[in-house]
């Protein structure tokens, strides 16, 4: 597929269509990691990021606290 480096305000930029965002799994406002390599190849990879259940880490917190609370205790 090729594309056109576009000026966009004081920069430059690659417009993606919907229908190629959508075939790996990007929408607007995801991250993605841009890489130069030797010879002028660029690659853009998407940043996947963790989710974690709020539910679960909370639960987690509180585990931990409880565990370690003699030591949190001494280091107030």
């Amino acid at each position: 597929m090729t594309k056109t480096i576009e000026k966009v305000g004081n920069a430059h930029g690659i417009v993606f269509d919907a229908a190629l965002l959508s075939s790996v799994g990007l929408k607007p406002g995801d991250e993605v990691n841009v890489e130069a390599h030797p010879g002028g190849m660029i690659t853009i990879t998407p940043v996947n990021r963790t989710v974690i259940d709020a539910t679960a880490a909370g639960l987690t917190a509180r585990r931990l606290i409880e565990k370690n609370d003699q030591l949190f205790r001494r280091l107030s």
